[in-house]
């Protein structure tokens, strides 16, 4: 899935050359992403999105022309590496006429900061292998943070079936300017801030596909994923303990300074949703006990009812980041989820 990806599409469509088929759904790029789509042998398909459900991976399950029942989804700043390649064919492979074991498969995303894979510190995990015909991503009510705009959130499809998790990872790997990482993660915490001050994240916890933890792991008292998002929603001072646990619990210590900036990103990024969550308070709080305040600007802007603060349709749009200049926002928006 792309929109102005060329910066990372020349490096991440080699990596896919082995899969039957590879689709590129794009976004109205104009950075020339389509032509190096078409250039790698990828089929292109355009996407424009209504504004409604279902958003873009849902769309492609329900759209694309596959010609088998299992997808694995790619982000353009992804790079599969070659053993887990390998060991997606050989999953294949030895499968029996129905196919794998599971509906789903987890596969860990591996940081590359400075250049280098991180080997510690904290990697994401998604269900990126997919039976197409048994998984399907929840439609949670996140129409009014607009900043998310066309691609699902932070969450995981449903799935009709168990999971297995692959034990090779794909590399993290964006070619773009800093400033589009701070411009991107700046879009996810409005939405995040957005969903976890009324619930919504909970409920968007509860019905994810959980990941149980290992029996060495249990005989410790360990608890699966949908425990451990739980416990971390309800912490206080999160930014710390994502400091922590990427830093110190997670040795990220030992990768030097990558492991350094990546444990501090995910502070800040914490901090960011935690500060957006603690000002749409005081601003929801300064409306109710000044409801009037007897002047009113020539122009005030329009609030629907029940509109939430974090809309982009009023003034508590959070505002583009100090680290990233206009032009650039609007140049490299980029549409992959972490």
């Amino acid at each position: 899935m792309t929109r102005n990806e060329a910066a990372n599409l020349p490096v991440c469509l080699p990596s896919l050359a082995l899969f039957a088929e590879c689709f590129v759904v794009d976004s109205g790029s104009g950075d020339g992403t389509p032509d190096i789509a078409l250039s790698h042998g990828a089929q292109l398909v355009p996407f424009r999105w209504n504004g409604r459900y279902p958003k873009k991976k849902q769309w492609c399950l329900d759209t694309l022309p596959f010609a088998h029942d299992w997808v694995l989804f790619v982000d353009a700043d992804e790079r599969p590496t070659a053993e887990l390649v390998e060991e997606i064919a050989r999953l294949m492979a030895a499968s029996s006429a129905d196919g794998p074991r599971h509906a789903a498969y987890w596969i860990d995303g591996r940081p590359v900061v400075h250049g280098r894979p991180l080997r510690f510190g904290c990697w994401n995990r998604k269900l990126a292998l997919v039976h197409r015909r048994r998984v399907r991503f929840p439609e949670p009510p996140d129409l009014d943070v607009a900043s998310m705009w066309e691609v699902e959130g932070h969450y995981q499809p449903q799935v009709a079936g168990t999971t297995g998790r692959l034990r090779q990872p794909m590399h993290h790997d964006d070619a773009k300017p800093l400033s589009a990482w701070f411009d991107r993660h700046n879009r996810y915490s409005d939405w995040e801030a957005a969903l976890r001050a009324d619930g919504r994240m909970e409920r968007l916890i509860d019905g994810e596909p959980d990941i149980a933890p290992s029996r060495s792991k249990r005989l410790c008292g360990i608890a699966g994923r949908r425990a451990q998002k739980r416990l971390f929603q309800r912490l206080p001072g999160r930014p710390l303990w994502a400091f922590l646990h990427a830093y110190v619990l997670r040795l990220g210590f030992i990768d030097g300074a990558a492991g350094l900036d990546h444990a501090l990103s995910r502070a800040f990024y914490y901090w960011q949703v935690g500060f957006k969550m603690r000002s749409a308070a005081q601003v929801r709080e300064a409306a109710a006990r000044f409801p009037s305040v007897g002047t009113f600007p020539e122009n005030p802007p329009i609030v629907r009812p029940g509109s939430d603060p974090y809309s982009s349709s009023n003034a508590m749009r959070s505002p583009p980041s100090a680290f990233s200049r206009s032009k650039v926002r609007l140049r490299t928006p980029g549409s992959s989820i972490r």
